[in-house]
């Protein structure tokens, strides 16, 4: 009786040990405990991060290519952007609108604008990685200006959107779908118009049309985007205040479902908005006017603008981390006393600065910080550190 208690002991004894050995296997098993803490943490820190940079107006006007040719008979326009292509370059996607055309010589300024094809290479060279085409000066110099232009952003490597060689160009290409750091970006660009130039024929050049915009935003939805971001052409020229067809636009365009709005046109800063919705708690960004980004305009606030940094993150949703601004201005040649046009960030220091950059930099401060202090809704001012290191 004593064996058979003690076999019934050692069986069971048995049992459990590999009962547990089981269960430690299925599941905590120590050869993989590292992999699924690994796993875990990796889950919890798989979150993707994006961000993106718009500018406005990259405008050129006669006295900016005069002031670029060489003595050799080239172009060179990098000491233009020198002191802000690390805040462009910061960004994964930076994204400005390119308000001239790449016609070939000649060249020429307002109102029938032509640049060199090197201003289109120092523009990337600065970091701009996109660059939008539909604004009112696309047909300055008819089909070979819009045509010509597509072809030399083509090649050189530069995405684009708002104008198109054709119909069949334009189903291929639109909307823009761009793809990075775990991102899908479905981008949109309208204008209001082309100053009454037609657009040749078979050309295109995507119109502010409610009808048009809406089959756009459905495409650009069934690519299934973590945004769609529209980039319109729009307003008053230098006027700080949207007007209501602004307004309008912008509410009709959220309500379709549009995830951003960025606007351009007024060659002034006008206000940015972040917008939460009431049902999903999501953020969306409006701002109506990023202003000139480089000009010769000389009016008021003309020659100052901002940059818009959009930090995005996604898991298991996607959602706005951070929006902000920062401001910046032109100092023209040879006023600024200088041998190139200067796009300088407002942290720049005073002593560094002639009377005439002075008066620039603290007229836009004085006239746009306090503007923004009451009309922004939910954004702050981002101050870029300013160095001299030339880039």
């Amino acid at each position: 009786m004593q064996k058979i208690y003690i076999s019934l002991v050692i069986l069971l004894t048995i049992v459990l040990a590999i009962s547990c050995k089981q269960k430690q296997t299925s599941e905590t098993p120590q050869a993989q405990g590292t992999n699924t803490i690994a796993e875990e943490v990796q889950t919890k820190d798989s979150t993707y991060r994006i961000s993106l940079l718009f500018a406005g107006d990259l405008m050129q006007h006669e006295q900016q290519f005069k002031i670029a040719l060489q003595e050799d008979g080239t172009y060179d326009y990098r000491e233009c952007f020198q002191f802000m292509k690390n805040e462009i370059e910061s960004a994964d996607i930076a994204i400005a609108n390119f308000e001239t055309t790449l016609a070939g010589p000649p060249y020429s300024g307002y109102p029938n604008f032509c640049a060199p094809d090197q201003y289109l290479i120092d523009c990337m060279d600065a970091g701009f990685d996109i660059m939008l085409t539909a604004n009112n000066h696309t047909c300055d110099r008819q089909k070979k200006g819009i045509e010509r232009t597509i072809q030399v952003m083509d090649s050189v490597g530069i995405l684009h959107l708002g104008t198109y060689m054709d119909s069949a160009s334009f189903n291929e290409n639109y909307p823009l779908l761009v793809e990075k750091n775990g991102f899908r970006i479905a981008m949109l660009n309208y204008t209001y118009g082309t100053n009454g130039i037609k657009t040749p024929q078979p050309n295109i050049v995507n119109r502010i049309d409610t009808a048009r915009i809406s089959i756009d935003i459905e495409k650009a939805k069934s690519m299934n985007p973590d945004a769609i971001i529209a980039f319109m052409h729009w307003g008053e020229e230098y006027t700080l205040t949207p007007v209501y067809s602004q307004k309008k636009m912008a509410d009709w365009l959220f309500s379709k479902g549009v995830t951003h709005v960025i606007g351009g046109h007024p060659h002034v800063v006008e206000p940015i908005e972040i917008r939460t919705d009431s049902i999903t708690n999501e953020k969306h960004v409006l701002a109506y006017s990023l202003g000139n980004f480089i000009s010769n305009q000389t009016k008021q606030n003309t020659y100052g603008g901002m940059t818009v940094r959009l930090d995005l993150e996604k898991d298991s949703c996607v959602r706005v981390s951070n929006c902000d601004y920062s401001l910046f201005f032109v100092t023209q040649s040879p006023s600024n006393g200088h041998k190139q046009f200067k796009v300088y960030p407002v942290t720049v220091p005073d002593s560094l600065l002639n009377e005439k950059e002075l008066y620039q930099k603290h007229s836009f401060l004085n006239s746009v910080r306090p503007f923004f202090e009451k009309n922004n809704i939910g954004v702050q001012e981002r101050l870029i550190e300013f160095s001299m290191h030339k880039n």
